[in-house]
């Protein structure tokens, strides 16, 4: 039986941009601060961010970095907070449905770091708080995919 091919979180020399939205910044701010700290632990060169409004304005700049071919990875990330109304589903539902089909069009990979929550203490525990960093944990997943890509190649 052959071996899986896996990638490494050996990150050396890899190229990654950032897309994370203002609106939120109190979490999407933390979000930034792990994905930064993991991108530099796993030896990747220094990573450019790039932020934009709030989510909807993610995936138009998402698609152009993937296209654009100066990066190994691109990490989208921001906090989607459920209101009153149902701005939060229809928002949520068309940012990752996007992001997802860049995702399968790219030939780097989309790293979907975008939180999704009911509540502003969830949040902020997925950002540093209790739960993690999400944004470290996406940066992780872009440093193991971008190894596994080029291993592919």
């Amino acid at each position: 039986m052959s071996q899986p091919l896996e990638g490494s979180l050996d990150g050396k020399g890899a190229r990654v941009a950032l897309v994370a939205s203002r609106f939120n910044d109190f979490v999407t701010g933390r979000l930034i601060q792990g994905a930064i700290d993991c991108l530099e632990r796993h030896g990747c060169g220094e990573a450019t961010v790039y932020r934009v409004p709030g989510a909807w304005e993610i995936p138009p700049v998402v698609s152009r970095l993937a296209a654009a071919g100066k990066h190994d990875a691109v990490i989208a990330l921001g906090a989607l907070i459920r209101g009153q109304t149902p701005h939060f589903d229809v928002l949520a539902a068309a940012v990752t449905r996007s992001l997802s089909q860049i995702q399968l069009d790219a030939e780097i990979p989309v790293i979907y770091g975008i939180l999704t929550t009911d509540t502003v203490e969830q949040a902020i525990d997925r950002a540093g708080a209790k739960s993690g960093n999400k944004g470290w944990e996406a940066a992780l997943s872009a440093v193991e995919m971008v190894d596994l890509y080029r291993r592919m190649a």
